[in-house]
């Protein structure tokens, strides 16, 4: 794990403290100061650098001191993604993971104790964050501030949810029940396109060089990253050309499940993936998480094959199904386009978009 972390001089005491007990844990820390008190300098500038940090993605949380914990937890605020809060107790720590994802905690060096340090610490650090309709009410939060929504759960794996305006736009259209078969269709590849577009946002890149009409030039290539994308049939044959047009070269496999109308689980009847799939990064694609059952079924045929690195692709989740997939596969990421209330008596998401494969299709 890697935790930014930075302070004022106002919260200096409790510095040794904060970096003592992230060393006891093995913690990798990017140290943003100050490492020498210094009474001139302005609690924004570090607040500021650590969130950042944290926005980024180069560090998985931060920590931020100023006498109180207010004023840095502001600040920290105003960067997107970021849900500070200055915590004076390991009760007060744990309630704000576990209801809020708290990725940036605040201490206040004139409320709080060096010896009170590492009870807070370890109650944010070790508290999971229940997911569940508090995931749904801080993806609001982020749709407000326009940021993308990343939650760890309990489990390990990922939960994000892009909230870009494009997106956004798009699943406003293709929810709609006036929305034709042919627009279906079309918003749907587009919305898996700008999805995939974010989600591989993180490949390595290696530099070569290419001749251009007027001179030779440096450029950069994605470096040896095998991908796979696997559709759950029939719905997730849907988003396939809209991620192809990305990353034509993929390889695509195919997983065939149906939900028995009366228990609601997955039956399988047809499974081929790329032969050497275990080498692979693999997207499985189903534009509906609603009870997890087929996701969850089919991330395990994945397994069986030799798959490793897997990720789950959905337009709509329901907190049922990610409760589901993540109780079986702990370490898979899902990536959302939007994070709806519940399922309702026959299994569907609210308020949802009815049946994918039925509106893809034209069927009934």
């Amino acid at each position: 794990m890697k935790i930014a972390f930075g302070c004022d001089h106002a919260g200096f005491n409790l510095r040794d403290a904060v970096l003592k007990f992230l060393n006891g844990r093995n913690i990798e820390i990017i140290d943003f100061g100050s490492k020498e008190l210094n009474e001139n300098d302005d609690y924004p500038d570090v607040a500021f650098k650590v969130a950042r940090a944290v926005s980024d993605e180069e560090a998985e949380a931060g920590i931020i001191l100023c006498g109180t914990g207010y004023g840095v937890a502001i600040s920290a605020n105003k960067i997107n993604g970021i849900r500070a809060i200055a915590c004076d107790s390991a009760e007060g720590a744990a309630s704000a993971k576990r209801h809020l994802n708290l990725n940036v905690i605040t201490l206040g060096g004139r409320f709080t104790k060096p010896e009170e340090v590492d009870g807070i610490l370890s109650a944010w650090l070790d508290t999971p964050f229940e997911g569940g309709r508090h995931l749904r009410r801080i993806n609001k939060i982020a749709m407000v501030e326009g940021s993308t929504l990343s939650a760890n759960l309990q489990s390990g794996g990922r939960v994000v949810i892009f909230n870009h305006p494009l997106v956004q736009h798009k699943m406003g259209l293709i929810r709609s029940v006036e929305t034709s078969v042919k627009q279906f269709r079309e918003l749907l590849q587009e919305i898996a396109g700008l999805m995939v577009y974010e989600i591989t946002r993180t490949l390595p890149l290696a530099e070569i060089e290419v001749q251009t009409p007027i001179t030779k030039t440096k450029a950069h290539t994605i470096e040896g990253r095998k991908l796979a994308i696997v559709p759950v049939l029939r719905a997730g044959l849907g988003m396939v050309d809209g991620i192809l047009q990305l990353v034509p070269n993929a390889k695509v496999g195919h997983i065939g499940l149906y939900r028995n109308p009366t228990t609601l689980e997955p039956v399988e009847y047809y499974c081929k993936l790329p032969f050497d799939i275990e080498e692979r990064d693999i997207f499985v694609l189903d534009p509906m998480l609603a009870t997890g059952g087929s996701s969850a079924a089919a991330i395990s045929l994945i397994k069986k094959r030799g798959g490793k690195k897997i990720s789950l692709v959905n337009l709509i989740a329901a907190p049922e199904g990610i409760e589901k997939v993540h109780s079986e596969h702990p370490e898979v990421d899902i990536f959302v386009a939007a994070l709806d209330s519940h399922l309702n008596e026959h299994g569907y998401i609210v308020p949802g978009l009815g049946d994918a494969g039925d509106r893809i299709f034209g069927t009934k």
